[in-house]
């Protein structure tokens, strides 16, 4: 007989967010809730939570536009989440794990028409976009979506490497999953930062890339915005959300990702987001 597998009723959570040296605005975005089929708790920069009766969605958007319609619309892409992914907690109490994909496309398509009605009606908003990669964790799986160049990283308790599961929405991105440049150059290739895909805009059609990990105790993930990126490649990431201080305490790994990206590079907003199953 089979072990039943083990799963992790407790999630362990940081973020934290910066302008960095060049910006004056922040327009990044980062959003926690807990939320069953009655209420619905905004999480602060770091606490703890049980999955037994709750879901968990975390989310970090990078707003895009003139003026202040960057940081309009990032906001308005984490407050959409808080209105409308709660009234689908009853499917995941009832375990229906196919409907999944239609509450989030319809969720990223409600987004993409509230920014693409407010950029067409308010010329200060002209041209506001958002990327959004989402998380969303029920007592086994973890859902995700994602459209833009913010990022899902999944860090196994295996130990088998972090992997980036979304998809940077640029040619650069898609470059460097086939293998024609690595790391170091899609880092520095200037047209890294020229997005595909976004909520808003002149988009026509929105088609989020969406996917499922079952998690385990140990695991890790890593929700950030592009300016992160910018400042770390992948294996100081790796040794930064590893770190212990020496009482085997965890140190918080957000504070961590974003000082030591400021330092490297800052030229943008940086945003981290780390969840750690218990």
């Amino acid at each position: 007989m089979q072990d039943a597998p083990i799963h992790s009723e407790k999630l362990i959570w940081f973020a934290n967010s910066d302008c960095g040296k060049v910006r004056k605005n922040n327009e990044d975005s980062y959003l926690g809730l807990q939320f069953d089929s009655k209420e619905v708790h905004h999480l602060g920069k770091l606490g703890e939570g049980s999955v037994r009766n709750s879901d968990f969605v975390f989310a970090v958007s990078d707003g895009m536009g003139g003026a202040l319609a960057g940081e309009y619309a990032s906001r308005i892409a984490v407050e959409k989440i808080t209105t409308l992914l709660p009234k689908s907690f009853k499917q995941s109490a009832r375990g229906l794990e196919a409907g999944f994909g239609d509450v989030l496309v319809e969720l990223y398509d409600q987004i993409h028409r509230a920014l693409t009605f407010l950029g067409r009606s308010y010329e200060e908003c002209a041209g506001m976009e958002a990327t959004l990669s989402l998380t969303w964790f029920t007592p086994t799986w973890m859902y995700f979506a994602h459209i833009g160049d913010s990022r899902v990283y999944y860090l196994p308790a295996t130990g088998t490497g972090l992997r980036q599961l979304s998809h940077d929405d640029t040619h650069v991105g898609w470059l460097l999953r086939n293998g024609h440049i690595n790391e170091r150059e899609a880092r520095t290739h200037p047209r890294r930062n020229v997005l595909q895909k976004a909520l808003g805009g002149g988009n026509q059609f929105v088609d989020p890339q969406l996917g499922a990990v079952a998690y385990e105790p140990g695991d890790t993930f890593l929700l950030c915005t592009d300016g992160l990126v910018e400042g770390l490649y992948q294996h100081e990431m790796v040794d930064i959300l590893g770190l212990r201080s020496d009482a085997g305490k965890i140190l918080n790994p957000a504070d961590r990702l974003v000082e030591e990206s400021l330092k490297k590079d800052g030229r943008d907003n940086a945003t981290a987001l780390v969840i750690q199953v218990a």
